[in-house]
């Protein structure tokens, strides 16, 4: 996983690149204006603070399911719902993530979403 001066840290997962923001500013600069619009974007739901995650997807292609609940695991593993035994995510394109302006940084509005239901999980041994 190679983040050093990056706003997000990288995981390869399943030909998947996966970036996940590192600070709530950082949030905004990854959702915002690094995120393309076919990424797919996740992130806890429920208002709980915590890392705003992004698939790459260049190709505009469904995504597998287990890419996507590998990324809704790092959302949540990467909030302050970390502790908890399941955990609703919430993720949609990143072209209907938007912020308001004079909203805090990290704080971004949903036009629509679907969401997932995950157990935290964590970076594993041996995967970068």
């Amino acid at each position: 996983m190679s983040s050093k001066g990056r706003p997000y840290r990288t995981l390869e997962f399943e030909d998947c690149e996966i970036l996940i923001g590192k600070s709530a500013r950082d949030n905004d600069q990854l959702s915002l204006r690094i995120a393309a619009p076919r990424d797919l974007w996740l992130h806890v739901a429920s208002g709980v603070p915590g890392s705003h995650v992004v698939v790459r997807n260049p190709d505009n292609v469904e995504l597998p399911k287990t890419v996507i609940q590998r990324a809704a695991e790092l959302a949540a593993w990467y909030s302050k719902a970390r502790n908890a035994k399941r955990v609703e995510v919430h993720y949609c394109r990143a072209a209907d993530v938007s912020k308001e302006r004079g909203a805090p940084a990290g704080q971004v509005r949903l036009r629509k979403w679907k969401s997932i239901k995950v157990s935290p999980r964590g970076l594993d041994e041996g995967e970068d």
